[in-house]
């Protein structure tokens, strides 16, 4: 790891560890549980911003794969006396499986891994509005396989018996291990042509990049993050149903990554932090007003419509996010030599 990179990576590491030392120690509950989900969170745009931040193509369907691996998780560690219960459809080959909250957790990452390493690669030779399209079609097929997919996800009925696995320090602990892997993707042989790719297709097609190759591995460990961040969200939340992964999560983890800068990984790690805060301010801020009725009615919104407004600005303001192509460590080595 060079100097610039290891400098990045210790700036995402130090308030991550802050925030997470905070959270456990300072004894408030509700600040515990906003951080936890900040670190799922941070895994889930980092998997996109592999991706989408190295092809320069939009992905709808990132989400979907974090659906496939908090079910596949979920799947294998309800208790065996439950499940017959929660899924009485469930195929007889699977019902006597059990593992530990862990290992189904990254049984559930490596499952959304082989699902987009089999649906995604004729996929990869779209780009541009084809490309997005396609991956928003992805999204509505995927969404309603859960939806209807009874054996396996209980169908559009919520999903509960779920053990509670998940703490921060193992959220805290993915979170920083996927910067860690994002940063050396971004600077691999893969990440390095995957954006040559994007800036000139045809020069570095001439130059005998393999486009749909290239995408398809992008793409692939895009979903391998999601369907890690999917185990430990389930074995956070320990109930939930299909709804919880489409298009309003789909929205707010696009936007951390917009307003952060989908260019580079320190941008989606910022991004991440000022939307989870901004938004759980916002919300605050929501039901305070609602509560003291200083409104005739009751307001609804106002965390997604600011989140809207946010992004418009930026992209308006600063295309690129607010980091846009520089990584901490390399703009701290500029500073360095100004001095």
């Amino acid at each position: 790891m060079n100097n610039s990179k290891l400098i990045t990576f210790v700036a995402i590491v130090i308030p991550v560890l802050a925030v997470m030392l905070a959270a456990r120690f300072l004894g408030f509950p509700v600040f515990e549980r906003i951080a936890t989900l900040l670190f799922i969170n941070m895994i889930l745009v980092l998997g996109l911003q592999a991706f989408m931040g190295n092809s320069g193509i939009l992905s709808f369907a990132h989400i979907a794969f974090m659906g496939i691996g908090a079910y596949t998780s979920s799947l294998f560690t309800i208790p065996l006396q439950m499940r017959g219960m929660v899924l009485p459809d469930l195929y007889p080959v699977l019902k006597p499986i059990l593992l530990s909250p862990y290992a189904a957790i990254a049984v559930g990452a490596v499952a959304a891994m082989l699902v987009a390493a089999l649906v995604a690669y004729p996929l990869m030779r779209l780009s541009d509005a084809a490309a997005v399209i396609t991956s928003f079609a992805l999204l509505v097929v995927m969404h309603t396989i859960m939806v209807n997919w009874s054996e396996v996800t209980n169908g559009p009925r919520t999903l509960f018996g779920v053990p509670k696995a998940t703490t921060i320090y193992l959220a805290a602990g993915g979170a920083i291990l996927a910067a860690l892997v994002a940063l050396y993707f971004k600077e691999s042989r893969t990440g390095l042509l995957l954006r040559a790719v994007r800036d000139d297709e045809i020069a570095a097609g001439a130059m005998g990049a393999n486009l749909s190759l290239l995408r398809w591995k992008g793409f692939v460990l895009s979903a391998l993050f999601a369907g890690f961040a999917g185990g430990l969200w389930a074995h956070f939340i320990t109930s939930y149903q299909p709804s919880a992964f489409y298009l309003k999560e789909t929205f707010v983890i696009l936007g951390m990554l917009v307003i952060g800068g989908a260019g580079t990984v320190s941008g989606a790690v910022l991004g991440t932090f000022v939307v989870t805060f901004a938004f759980e301010a916002l919300r605050a801020t929501e039901n305070a007003l609602n509560s003291s009725s200083v409104f005739p009615w009751q307001l609804v919104g106002l965390t997604e419509i600011v989140l809207a407004l946010a992004m418009i600005a930026v992209l308006v303001l600063r295309p690129g996010g607010l980091i846009e192509a520089e990584e901490f460590g390399a703009t701290w080595r500029k500073w360095r030599r100004r001095g």
